[in-house]
């Protein structure tokens, strides 16, 4: 049993929804994982055996907070098992819905400092009337500009929680090779 921080960067909170997906999914396979916000997450990082973060985009760009933790944090995150996933609306494309074809995760990888062992990348949601009236708009634009919906009363999921799920087995498998590893050097 491994303990697995699923740290998240989340605006409107769908990306911690994906986390404790993933969470019940791990927690389902016998692990143990909390889901923290990010900025929460420095604390007792070195208690972890798997850190995961996952982060939304916000007007074309992960928040600035996600590039400074994995600055700060960057020989623990380099020592341990690591993931990262990054939920986004060009994800529902599918000839933009992997790490190597989502623009905004190989845009990511490239400017910092660590190279997670897993990268994975999920379709948000659209959900206007929830949105303040600057998001609404930047979002409808967007949506306009790439074919997407328009409607401002629309509330439209795009994630395939069925990949999720794989993602979610693949961070468990990391989470074996960890404790194998940990078992090994004992």
């Amino acid at each position: 049993m491994a303990n697995i921080l699923l740290a998240c960067s989340s605006v409107y909170g769908y990306t911690r929804r994906i986390c404790e997906f993933v969470k019940a999914e791990l927690e389902g396979r016998g692990h143990r994982a909390d889901v923290v916000d990010l900025a929460d997450a420095g604390r007792d990082l070195g208690r972890y055996d798997v850190i995961v973060i996952g982060a939304s985009i916000r007007h074309g760009k992960h928040r600035p907070a996600v590039s400074d933790f994995i600055c700060e944090h960057r020989a623990l995150l380099t020592a341990r098992p690591g993931a990262f996933f990054s939920v986004n609306l060009v994800a529902r494309k599918p000839d933009k819905n992997t790490p190597q074809t989502n623009p905004y995760v190989r845009k990511f990888l490239r400017r910092i400092p660590w190279q997670p062992r897993l990268v994975g990348v999920f379709a948000g949601n659209v959900d206007y009337p929830r949105y303040d009236a600057f998001d609404r708009t930047i979002i409808r634009l967007i949506m306009w500009l790439t074919n997407g919906p328009t409607d401002p009363q629309a509330r439209i999921e795009f994630t395939d929680w069925t990949e999720v799920r794989r993602y979610a087995e693949r961070i468990a498998a990391l989470a074996r090779g960890q404790a194998a590893a940990q078992g090994d050097s004992r």
